[in-house]
């Protein structure tokens, strides 16, 4: 019986601490950008997958990347948080940016879990959505 309360009250915690850890994730995405609006290329570089930070290997070579592949995130307009998916262990976060000069994107951001919580694993820039076609 004890066993039973037992899972029954760990099935009925996951979920919230599952949401706790989902909405963890749009605070990493924001760090992020926040720590590239002020040219911080090492914290947006400590939020990084160990997989990305080996390709890029230094915050310096991180934040070129970013200022010539992805000048929306770089210097956003605005930032909306869209829905999340699972995608094996890790999790997808869709993220609508307006850019400087008012165009949307939209982004699938991919994290992975890690012992320092949630760590950008990509970024895949999506085909924006036609409008009136």
């Amino acid at each position: 019986m004890r066993f039973v309360i037992a899972l029954l009250l760990a099935v009925s915690l996951a979920p919230s601490s599952l949401r706790a850890q989902d909405n963890a994730i749009p605070d990493v995405i924001r760090e992020q950008i926040t720590a590239f609006q002020t040219d911080d290329f090492t914290a947006a570089f400590d939020l990084a997958s160990p997989t990305i930070k080996r390709l890029f290997g230094t915050p310096e070579r991180f934040g070129q990347m970013v200022q010539n592949g992805y000048p929306m995130v770089y210097r956003p307009a605005e930032i909306s948080m869209l829905e999340q998916r699972d995608m094996g262990a890790a999790r997808v976060q869709r993220v609508m940016i307006r850019d400087g000069a008012g165009r949307l994107h939209f982004l699938d951001y991919q994290m992975v879990p890690s012992d320092m919580g949630w760590q950008i694993n990509g970024v895949q820039i999506l085909q924006a959505p036609q409008v009136g076609a």
